[in-house]
């Protein structure tokens, strides 16, 4: 590599040719050198006012004004004026401009990326399949997608599972008693079994592979509306307005049995660390757990504000201590809460029923299904940009309200159950985005083409 002319940065080369300059570096300093400060000093004490004076002739003001407006060697020059190095007259300099033109087209082409990687929201959905005698009724939780890429969706009796990677279906279960059906489904961690609650106060967990009830498991009195793991803890929650945590490795599994709710247990969800409960109820209310001090019935926040009853629950995947919450008919609100603190930190009227919440894992936003609506907002599906929450757009297929919504394991694809006795899988979250523009501390440091030393 070619040596740094120290002359080439220098203030006699720099003030030589006035006419045209660059600039190679970011960002030009500007220093003392580059002026004239005897030439300034006289401008400003003996040009602050004109002032007239018979004796002096305008022959010798004209002269003078050049004088004062030239250098020393006569050249045009003015004051204060920031001066780089004369392009016509520098040095060449090995890979400088070369990484300055790659820069240039590299800032190019990220622009037209991001501009390319806008969200858009699919025009209809990928897949549509029929859901014959789905029970609509807000208060169920009948559909999970597991781990192992295989849906569970409740069709009146009955228990199918459909494998979305070869596109085949296979009955579970059959519930034979007259008047009781599956009320909620919960895939287990490892996406082999399948806890199922019942109209008949049942829960029951059953083998993916085999096809076979591993145990039932007691405890309530009403309908099992809601089920959620948190590894080997299976929580349920009832119309009996309790919630109970099951060990299901334990012979007798039932280790904490909690009643703050007082209407029925609409929706239960675990964050992803399993160390916080979140539950909505019918009487409108959200209250969040902490896991080791459920068995002492104490809470750690209650959350209000909304004014319907509470199914959908989303813990934020990026954010640990953040939690969305929406309500039925009367609030059709989603509201984002503070775990830390127990305070509301969001929320935004959808003016519809809110039926599901979904995360979106690779970008930050978050999809509503929702339900009935007075202001003509039923039926549809909702994606909103977070933090802000403002809207991205709408899904409208639905000829009936959106039951429940459920999303794939790789995190690209939003299932959504409708009361017209569809499921429409809808490609909406999208494969995750690579972010080339993030560079380490250390790439920084090493990279010459990040910062010119000088």
């Amino acid at each position: 590599m070619s040596r740094f002319d120290g002359d080439w940065y220098s203030p006699t080369r720099l003030h030589d040719s006035p006419t045209q300059y660059h600039f190679p570096g970011d960002r030009f300093i500007p220093n003392r050198s580059l002026m004239d400060l005897d030439q300034a000093h006289s401008l400003l004490t003996s040009r602050t006012r004109e002032v007239s004076d018979s004796t002096i002739s305008d022959e010798y003001r004209r002269k003078l004004e050049e004088n004062l407006s030239c250098d020393k060697e006569g050249r045009p020059f003015r004051m204060l004026v920031f001066r780089g190095s004369p392009k016509s007259r520098k040095k060449s300099i090995p890979f400088i401009e070369e990484m300055q033109q790659q820069d240039e087209a590299e800032a190019l082409y990220n622009m037209n990326m991001k501009l390319s990687q806008l969200r858009r929201l699919p025009k209809k959905e990928s897949r549509v399949l029929d859901a014959a005698r789905i029970n609509d009724d807000y208060y169920l939780n009948i559909m999970d997608w597991g781990k192992r890429n295989i849906l569970a969706i409740a069709l009146g009796s009955d228990l199918y599972l459909w494998n979305a990677e070869t596109g085949k279906s296979e009955k579970l279960m059959q519930v034979d008693d007259q008047g009781d059906y599956p009320t909620s489904i919960a895939w287990s961690e490892d996406g082999r079994r399948v806890a199922v609650g019942h109209l008949s106060s049942k829960l029951q967990l059953w083998d993916s592979e085999t096809s076979k009830r591993i145990r039932s498991l007691e405890g309530h009195d009403d309908r099992v509306g809601t089920v959620a793991w948190n590894g080997q803890i299976l929580t349920s929650g009832s119309r009996d307005k309790s919630i109970i945590n099951h060990d299901v490795r334990a012979r007798y599994s039932l280790i904490c049995r909690v009643q703050m709710h007082s209407e029925e247990v609409c929706g239960l969800k675990w964050s992803s660390s399993g160390n916080k409960l979140a539950s909505g109820g019918n009487e409108n209310l959200v209250y969040i757990w902490e896991a080791s001090m459920m068995c002492s019935s104490n809470f750690l926040y209650q959350c209000n504000g909304h004014r319907a009853a509470v199914k959908a629950l989303a813990w934020c995947p990026y954010q640990s201590n953040v939690l969305a919450s929406g309500g039925g008919t009367l609030d059709g609100c989603i509201k984002i809460w503070n775990i830390q603190k127990g305070t509301c930190i969001n929320s935004i009227d959808a003016k519809a029923q809110i039926c599901g919440l979904e995360w979106n894992r690779h970008h930050k936003e978050i999809l509503s299904g929702h339900g009935f609506s007075a202001t003509g907002h039923q039926n549809e599906l909702c994606l909103w940009k977070y933090p802000s929450m403002s809207k991205i757009g709408e899904l409208k297929c639905h000829s009936s309200r959106v039951l429940q919504l459920s999303q794939s394991p790789d995190g690209s694809t939003v299932v959504s159950a409708g009361a017209d006795e569809t499921l429409r899988f809808w490609e909406v979250f999208g494969p995750p985005v690579r972010d080339d523009s993030r560079v380490s501390d250390l790439d920084s440091l090493l990279s010459f083409k990040r910062s010119l030393i000088r």
